[in-house]
């Protein structure tokens, strides 16, 4: 008699899921490797030093101040929806989140869902409003900090004015309850099938409602324009200290279109589309590959990777937590 178990069938999506992301670094990896050989490794070596270690540490404090505006925003955003959680719980979720920057199918935003579901009872369905608000107020801070650095810019980027249009309609729709409901229903009408997913999907929109509170998502915006702005403006500092000043706006519209062209690629945390973009804008302004590949390196060490460390250092505080709060 053949005898099934139960626990092979979801390995395997955690292997692929392994495999893809293993992949998607080393494709990385050896795309930079490959430039820098074009390049010369002592180039590129006397290039990385010349960075000191305050300059280090003040790109790795401009990147923590992202993270912790876009964790208040999250605070914010959960005390609207009613939940009932304090300043430190929602960081804590937070920050933990950013543990699974690099996974498939945003799995940050479902530990995150889990977490609240431990502390406060609150089902996935009701809480997944806060986690499409948070990604649709970064989009809307992206996108306005683009098309702000686009018409500042000297020369301004191809194909900058697209993708501030995709950002801001998609922060548009997300915040439009109505507007979000109908797209869903149409969806579901295309298809045909999963209705009971729709269904919740439908509710979760209409329970934007919440959000459409004027001082509430100034502040939020506000958040995001503050978070992001500071990486961007991180980006402009280490291009200055690295010899390639290429000026403020045109740098913050490089990081930005890179970081939203990244995540239109589908790949977890952008991965090869966010370093592919950059180094093509910087060369294309003129900066030589000799510095262009060791900065876009650097900044997304010291933004994505950085974000994966104090994610890894706040996961294990927040399951903890929520296990002890469960039960």
């Amino acid at each position: 008699m053949m005898h099934l178990h139960p626990t092979s069938a979801p390995c395997e999506p955690r292997r692929r899921d392994r495999l893809l992301i293993a992949a998607l670094v080393l494709a990385v990896l050896g795309g930079l490797v490959g430039l820098v050989a074009g390049t010369g490794w002592d180039e590129i070596r006397d290039q990385i030093g010349a960075v000191r270690p305050w300059q280090l540490c003040a790109l790795l404090g401009l990147s923590l101040a992202n993270y912790l505006a876009r964790a208040l925003r999250w605070h914010l955003l959960a005390r609207r929806l009613g939940l009932p959680t304090d300043l430190v719980q929602d960081a804590r979720h937070y920050l933990g989140g950013f543990a699974m920057a690099v996974t498939p199918g945003r799995v940050g935003e479902l530990v995150r869902m889990r977490w609240l579901r431990r502390e406060t009872g609150w089902s996935v369905t009701r809480t997944a409003p806060l986690a499409l608000m948070d990604r649709a107020g970064d989009l809307a801070a992206m996108g306005l900090l683009l098309a702000l650095a686009v018409a500042l810019a000297a020369g301004g980027i191809a194909g900058a004015l697209p993708v501030t249009g995709l950002a801001l309609a998609a922060a548009v729709i997300a915040t439009r309850p109505a507007l979000l409901a109908a797209l869903v229903t149409l969806a579901f009408r295309a298809l045909g099938r999963f209705p009971r997913a729709f269904a919740r999907a439908r509710g979760a929109a209409r329970s934007l409602a919440r959000f459409s509170h004027g001082p509430t998502l100034s502040l939020a915006l506000a958040l995001g324009l503050a978070g992001w702005g500071a990486e961007a403006f991180s980006f402009h500092l280490l291009l200055g200290w690295m010899g390639a000043d290429v000026g403020l706006w045109k740098a913050v519209a490089i990081f930005v279109f890179a970081t939203l062209a990244g995540g239109l690629t589908g790949a977890p945390g952008g991965l090869g589309g966010a370093e592919a973009a950059m180094v093509a804008l910087l060369t294309l302004e003129g900066v030589p590959l000799a510095v262009s590949v060791p900065a876009t390196a650097l900044i997304r060490l010291t933004t994505l990777w950085f974000a994966i460390a104090i994610g890894l250092a706040a996961f294990p505080l927040a399951e903890r937590a929520s296990l002890k709060a469960q039960g």
